[in-house]
């Protein structure tokens, strides 16, 4: 493929331009507090033009909030197939993977997190235990992954440990403007870090009687 051909396939398309602007557009300032005519000014087409695309902007929130989880749960789902088929593959490694992917999530998805935690209720009662079951899968597939590098963490708190580490990742809309944290591979090597600390932990880390990790 040329290099021309390369960069047609990975422009966005119009309908994406949309999506990511209503994203920045309803985090910054709520579903109700943005019009048509402003997400359509974003993209450079009328506000009635988007309904080309989108029948409204209820639909545009369901299909980011419905399509972040797909794409969670199919890029988890993923890296557990190719370990299943690497001979050299490892519960750490796969570990480390699926926190990665999740990481590169919160670091260039911000607004989504933020939708999530206040929109969610405003999709229909279909979509919104849609969203919720892809979620249940998704927490799922890093259960499997953590139970396989420490099998004697029980499931219920594998579990556990997996949703607070979501919650440790999903920080970031919390840690200042997109321009105020630090360089990116330091914050995610450190969010990585965090994470995995976590799993250690809950997975029962040897200590010494005085507290510190032998």
């Amino acid at each position: 493929m040329s290099t021309h051909a390369a960069a047609r396939v990975a422009a966005p398309t119009r309908r994406e331009q949309i999506l990511k602007e209503a994203a920045r557009l309803f985090a910054e300032r709520g579903f109700h507090g943005v019009g048509v005519d402003e997400i359509g000014a974003a993209v450079g087409i009328s506000g009635p033009g988007l309904y080309r695309h989108f029948p409204g902007k209820d639909a545009m929130l369901a299909e980011l909030l419905v399509g972040i989880s797909e794409r969670l749960l199919a890029g988890g789902e993923l890296r557990v197939s190719q370990d299943a088929a690497s001979q050299d593959g490892s519960h750490e490694a796969l570990l480390d993977a699926l926190i990665a992917g999740h990481i590169d999530f919160a670091l260039d998805d911000r607004p989504l997190i933020t939708l999530h935690d206040r929109e969610l209720d405003r999709l229909r009662d279909t979509d919104r235990k849609r969203v919720r079951r892809l979620q249940r899968q998704y927490v799922e597939v890093w259960v499997g992954v953590v139970r396989g590098l420490y099998p004697d963490l029980p499931e219920h708190e594998a579990r556990a440990a997996v949703h607070a580490v979501f919650g440790l990742l999903n920080s970031t809309p919390h840690l200042g403007r997109p321009g105020a944290l630090p360089d990116r591979t330091d914050t995610a090597a450190l969010l990585h870090r965090l994470a995995r600390g976590a799993f250690d932990a809950a997975g029962g880390a040897r200590t010494a009687p005085d507290g510190l990790t032998e």
